[in-house]
């Protein structure tokens, strides 16, 4: 049956929503809150597909090395200190979910959606171009002592059935001979990918629009009606829209709209940053990781993307200096052809990536509205998962039942 949809957010996860539910032939309205620029989170970022990331952002460790991290401006992990409940909830629930038993749980799932969605890359870019290359990625280290660690999660990787190969630094150069590398050596893992993001998102669009979906730009939700355990109505300053299934995917703003309707989604927006050369000095053919630093570097065509840096600090849109400059700071010490030079005149990009406390992200339908579902909360794994999320998404629309036990991603996990 056939319903109509109002779809919150205009990002990779609601485009491929809104294409996903139009191909089962539903009614689609996607609402955003900005124009139809391209600088919002889904433009900016890596645009890598990665079913080596199986661990979710809390695991063992990560509570200490954040902590650590925080002594540093420069490091890939910030919070800045402020008086919020919310903040001081989020990094409780993070610490309890930092934990082996809820890595062990978890990485199944994401190994398995992550495969899928890279599937679902491939079918869209049988007719569509948007610079998919499966040429694997690098996780390159400085140092032994990294590689070594990097090594036993390779092992780990391998048993769960993600490749994953342990190179040393003549294998390393050997396989991307297009950049001068210092590195220790690199674990490589084949399965993963990479694309241009704002084709990417250009290709959802412009499939969804072919099939029907209308798209309302500057269009803020003001409010939401609700009546018998349904969300019977969207409020905006345009005016009142009705539809059968209501979407949320607006990114790290879905919290502001979940509290209107009485739920809690916790969800702290982690900013990154990027830089991107257009005429860089070289151009490595796969895309990396520089492991100590956490960067990620993605070849886009004949351009090169840097980016990386986790900055939680609400819903702050600034760019930090001090920031930017440590991620120009880190590609020398890994790529030594480059030097600060090379960023001059080189604009920035920021974006706020949703982050959950347990580093899974938030899908399904909620128990107090029968009509709403929610997805979000991918935070660094919004691109990668984006077309996964879409199809399952247009599953639960279409009453099927997705192919995933998605009980540990439920939207009411801390209601």
């Amino acid at each position: 049956m056939s319903k109509k949809i109002i779809i919150i957010g205009a990002g990779a996860i609601g485009l491929s929503c809104a294409l996903h539910c139009a191909r089962k032939g539903h009614r689609v309205t996607v609402i955003e809150r900005n124009d139809a620029l391209r600088d919002g989170c889904s433009f900016g970022n890596a645009g890598m597909i990665v079913p080596s990331h199986f661990v979710p952002l809390a695991a063992p460790g990560m509570v200490k090395l954040g902590l650590k991290w925080m002594l540093n401006p420069q490091s890939p992990f910030y919070i800045k200190p402020r008086l919020d409940v919310d903040l001081f909830d989020w990094g409780f629930k993070f610490w309890r979910a930092s934990n082996a038993e809820h890595v062990r749980r978890s990485a199944p799932l994401l190994r398995d959606l992550s495969f899928a969605s890279r599937a679902l890359f491939e079918e869209l870019a049988v007719q569509n171009e948007f610079g998919l290359l499966t040429r694997g990625l690098l996780m390159l280290c400085r140092t032994q002592h990294a590689l070594d660690d990097e090594a036993k999660f390779a092992a780990q990787a391998n048993a769960l059935g993600v490749p994953a190969e342990v190179l040393d630094v003549n294998q390393t150069a050997k396989l991307d001979p297009g950049v001068t590398m210092d590195v220790a050596g690199a674990v490589y893992f084949p399965k993963d990918a990479h694309f241009t993001p704002d084709r990417y998102v250009d290709v959802l669009q412009s499939q969804a629009e072919k099939l029907g979906v209308s798209f309302k730009w500057n269009t803020e939700v003001t409010g939401l009606e609700t009546s018998a355990g349904k969300i019977s109505a969207v409020e905006t300053l345009h005016g009142e829209l009705l539809a059968d299934e209501i979407i949320l995917c607006g990114g790290s703003w879905s919290p502001v709209i979940a509290r209107e309707l009485g739920l809690r989604i916790p969800i702290q927006a982690g900013k990154g940053y990027s830089l991107t050369l257009p005429q860089p000095r070289e151009l490595p053919q796969l895309c990396s990781i520089f492991t100590e630093a956490r960067m990620a570097v993605t070849p886009m065509g004949t351009s090169l993307r840097f980016g990386g840096t986790m900055e939680i600090s609400g819903l702050n849109e600034s760019i930090s200096a001090v920031r930017v400059q440590g991620i120009i700071g880190s590609v020398a010490k890994y790529f030594p052809k480059f030097s600060a030079a090379d960023f001059e005149n080189i604009q920035p990009w920021r974006g706020l990536r949703p982050c959950s406390p347990d580093g899974l992200p938030y899908l399904g339908r909620t128990a107090k509205f029968s009509n709403l579902i929610i997805a979000t909360g991918h935070a660094m794994m919004g691109m990668s998962l984006s077309p996964i999320t879409g199809k399952i998404v247009s599953e639960i629309v279409s009453d099927e039942k997705p192919a995933f036990d998605l009980r540990l991603l439920s939207p009411d996990r801390y209601a």
